[in-house]
């Protein structure tokens, strides 16, 4: 395999700019920082779930901050109507007729805080746009920037005052991403570091909405193997045979993963993707798309014990299997 061209090492020195810059907001979980920087290079959304104070919402706003573009937050709540996010039709004042006022969701980011504490009819207004990167209001369809990004916050679904995101929409988000609890050093350290007062405003834009579309673009060129593309069918596949769950693995998920993965290899300066590349996202890609049976689920069996046994059923690409020999 040729060494990488030049878009490739642009890549990878832009994404290891965007992450430092983030890590000086978000301390101690570059993984999650990778892949949430990941799922904007792919095109995709991210999902951040986590109990509250571990600093899903600062993510977002870092990202929002290190990406100079514009961006609006929105925090959901049972009362927020889909009319709040996407806009409304209004009659203009020298009576030509209606007006559109356009809602925060036409931003380059959008940072949807507590996604679950909304309606499903309020959370359902966002499949458009994720899907399609356009919303229709009175029967008119609007476009929405490019590059256009869906960052949500949720907490667990078992507290209290949340409703469950549907599969339809949990199938949109390209990754969901948790933090977890730091270890007691890096706790140490966001205490100092947030004793001053916000970092968030510390931090300056280290990349354009265009060089991220021109970002994307090279990331198109990176090679993915045919028998690579035939392991994640394979596992899509499997997904869908397993007794244990009710929901399989989407052709969406199966594009979301290749696609994560092209920007993985990039990120490590290589024009091609790799084995490991695919394996270190399928987690954040494939988990929170799977749906357990009832009968599992009263078993104690998580998606993730489902998602173990399938990638322990299908063999992983090798040299030789990749050849073709």
């Amino acid at each position: 395999m040729s060494e990488p061209d030049t878009g490739i090492e642009n890549v990878a020195a832009a994404f290891a700019s965007i992450v430092d810059n983030i890590e000086h907001a978000v301390r101690g979980k570059r993984d999650a920082v990778e892949l949430v920087v990941t799922a904007m290079l792919a095109g995709g959304h991210v999902l951040v779930e986590d109990l509250p104070g571990v600093g899903k919402t600062l993510v977002a706003r870092a990202l929002a901050a290190s990406v100079h573009g514009s961006w609006a937050r929105v925090q959901f709540t049972p009362d927020l109507l889909p009319s709040d996010l996407l806009g409304v039709s209004v009659w203009s004042d020298n009576g030509s007729g209606l007006d559109f006022r356009p809602g925060p969701v036409f931003r380059h980011l959008v940072l949807g805080d507590e996604i679950n504490r909304a309606s499903p009819k309020t959370q359902s207004a966002l499949l458009e746009a994720m899907e399609e990167q356009q919303v229709s209001v009175d029967g008119i369809t609007h476009p929405l920037p490019s590059p256009f990004l869906v960052i949500a916050t949720q907490n667990p679904a078992d507290l209290a005052g949340t409703y469950p995101l549907p599969e339809n929409q949990l199938d949109r988000f390209m990754v969901r991403v948790h933090l977890g609890y730091p270890d007691s050093e890096t706790e140490i350290d966001i205490i100092d570091r947030h004793l001053d007062g916000s970092i968030i405003e510390d931090l300056q834009p280290v990349c354009e909405v265009q060089q991220v579309l021109d970002l994307r673009r090279s990331v198109s060129s990176v090679y993915v193997a045919p028998a690579l593309k035939v392991y994640v069918v394979e596992l899509a596949e499997a997904s869908r045979r397993h007794p244990s769950l009710a929901v399989g693995i989407s052709p969406r998920a199966s594009i979301a993963i290749v696609r994560a993965a092209r920007v993985r290899a990039a990120s490590r300066n290589r024009s091609h993707v790799v084995p490991d590349d695919v394996q270190w996202l399928l987690r954040p890609v494939l988990a929170h798309r799977l749906t357990v049976t009832p009968d599992a689920e009263l078993a104690g069996t998580s998606t993730l014990d489902v998602l173990e046994d399938i990638v322990s059923q299908v063999p992983v690409p090798t040299a030789r299997r990749r050849s073709g020999v």
